[in-house]
């Protein structure tokens, strides 16, 4: 190596780069295959590279960094090898050397990890997608969500939603369904005019009459019937032992009173 050293500067050694790898290689008793598997280099790439016949690798950074890689794994002087493959393929252009040497990709070390890429690419379509975003929302308002809403509006929005929904207008009949035997009632509209009088039977039913002018009630057992208006169920009229009169019963007042009991009044 050191005749190779001494000669005058633009003279190439006898021996060229690609055969001092493959000299060394079998001077260690390796194997191309070898060679390739603790490289990660190709075995073609290491072919042409002993061939001397780096026009042939995919570029010439390729060419410069498989060939360090190769002299670091038959312990040459891999900035050696590295400098007479530059001059092997005519690059002597200092600026070219620089950026070979500052970065080349056969060099297995330098490599970017499978992991750290594929963070790369991710990394890449969050960006563009947030720019979409962006640019679609500048320049097509219409095709996002709409303006903010103001704070008055949404304290608007909050209250009306808040707000109880009126009560439907009542449809249906009104129904009392006796849950004990001999169970007395009265019924009778807002003149005193009896609508019906009778002691009920467990599971006998009266339909309060649609037309009757402010029906009212009066029973000793309030907590024994089970009403309904247009087949919806709604609160007992007391659930206490005690007489109660004069108590309307249309299904306005009904609906009405159940509102109450749900409120808490």
């Amino acid at each position: 190596m050191s005749d190779e050293l001494n000669e005058a500067p633009g003279e190439l050694p006898l021996d060229g780069a690609g055969q001092r790898l493959r000299r060394a290689r079998e001077e260690a008793g390796l194997s191309l295959d070898q060679v390739a598997a603790e490289t990660r280099i190709p075995r073609r790439h290491l072919e042409m590279i002993e061939r001397g016949d780096f026009g042939a690798l995919p570029a010439r950074t390729y060419a410069i960094g498989f060939s360090r890689t190769y002299a670091r794994a038959v312990d040459l002087d891999e900035g050696e090898i590295a400098r007479q493959v530059r001059e092997e393929l005519g690059v002597l252009s200092t600026n070219e050397a620089t950026r070979a040497s500052s970065f080349e990709p056969g060099d297995p070390a330098r490599v970017p990890s499978r992991g750290l890429a594929w963070f790369s690419a991710f990394a890449a379509l969050l960006l563009i997608g947030g720019g979409f975003a962006y640019f679609k929302d500048y320049f097509f308002p219409g095709a996002g969500p709409g303006p903010l809403t103001p704070p008055e509006a949404q304290r608007t929005q909050a209250q009306a939603a808040a707000a109880p929904t009126p009560a439907a207008t009542p449809t249906g009949p009104v129904v009392f369904t006796a849950l004990q035997n001999d169970t007395w009632v009265k019924f009778y509209d807002v003149n005193g005019e009896e609508l019906m009088q009778k002691q009920m039977a467990e599971g006998e039913s009266y339909t309060v009459p649609a037309d009757a002018q402010g029906p009212q009630i009066w029973t000793g057992r309030p907590y024994a019937f089970a009403i309904t208006v247009g087949g919806r169920s709604v609160p007992k009229l007391s659930e206490e032992d005690e007489i109660i009169r004069d108590v309307p019963v249309s299904a306005e007042a009904l609906l009405a009173r159940g509102q109450q009991v749900a409120e808490g009044g």
